[in-house]
């Protein structure tokens, strides 16, 4: 009996021993990663700092690599968080077509629902805004021939204005353009479009500013920083004819079971943005040459999410 009592009190302190030590190790962190572009990257960089700020352990991965490189690592569990853009899950789940991609909302709820169910994949709040493919025009010709809408620039493309649109080919050719062109009733013949090469929005946004050939209007994204700086002017799709890519943080089920908190810390950051706010901050890192990290910082000191900056 006292060989027994014996064995118990060792397995018991044994165990105590164990139960001390994994709540003496520190906890592991939350892999925070972005893709390649300066918008993904600045908004990573928020959500990782805000998550620190609350006490969160986090590990920077940010600019991992396009779109299927990221994915690929979050469903591998390689990282735990990435800002993705809703229109995308059209073609994650091979649903390009699906009507419910050119509504904010509905985009948001669908891609939620199918990722949640085939991956395990948690979609937290969106911000209220798109960076999806759109047109710009000059501001000077947008005040004079009230341009406001995708509408009012066919009717001006079918008054004969003189119109010459800088773009990518993959822009031109693939789709994009020709279903703007079916939606709004309006067509540019190939004399009137410059496609570019390499495609980059910088390109296009820099030569309808400079004028350059005669250019006066831009293919863009619409959060693209230059915008503003260019003094162009975006055009809404009133018809809804592009997806919406709105940037939403998605994260593993997983991570989010353990840390349930990050749901509603990163809530108010993405409920914050509008299109205007994030050009404004994607300006300064497209335009001004300031780092990601640097401009996410400032954002959430202005904004009261996380306190002031502390000199070391």
């Amino acid at each position: 009996m006292a060989r027994l009592l014996q064995a118990l009190a060792l397995a018991l302190l044994l165990l105590a021993d164990t139960r001390a030590s994994v709540a003496a190790s520190p906890p592991k962190p939350v892999v925070v990663s972005s893709k390649l572009s300066s918008e993904s990257a600045m908004l990573g960089h928020m959500i990782r700092l805000l998550l620190e700020d609350r006490g969160i352990p986090t590990l920077d991965r940010m600019t991992l690599g396009a779109t299927p490189v990221v994915r690929k690592a979050l469903l591998a569990g390689e990282i735990d968080l990435y800002v993705e853009y809703t229109g995308n899950a059209g073609y994650f789940f091979n649903r390009p077509n699906d009507p419910a991609w050119k509504d904010l909302q509905l985009g948001y709820e669908l891609g939620s629902k199918l990722d949640l169910a085939a991956n395990h994949i948690v979609w937290l709040a969106p911000a209220r805004a798109s960076n999806a493919w759109a047109l710009a025009v000059r501001r000077d010709l947008a005040t004079r021939h009230r341009l406001v809408t995708m509408s009012d620039f066919a009717r001006w493309v079918r008054e004969g204005a003189d119109v010459k649109l800088a773009c990518s080919a993959e822009f031109a050719n693939g789709g994009t353009l020709r279903s703007l062109e079916k939606t709004y009733s309006f067509h540019l013949e190939p004399r009137q479009k410059v496609m570019l090469a390499g495609g980059e929005t910088a390109a296009t946004i820099g030569a309808a500013a400079a004028r350059t050939n005669g250019i006066n209007t831009a293919m863009v994204y619409g959060t693209d920083g230059g915008i503003v700086a260019a003094d162009l002017v975006l055009l809404e799709d009133d018809r809804k004819d592009q997806p919406v890519y709105a940037p939403v943080p998605i994260v593993r089920e997983s991570v989010l079971q353990a840390r349930p908190e990050i749901a509603d810390i990163v809530r108010p950051l993405m409920e914050s943005f509008t299109r205007e706010s994030l050009q404004a901050l994607n300006a300064r890192v497209q335009i001004d040459g300031e780092s990601g990290e640097e401009v996410a910082g400032d954002y959430l000191r202005s904004k009261g999410f996380i306190g002031p900056a502390r000199s070391r």
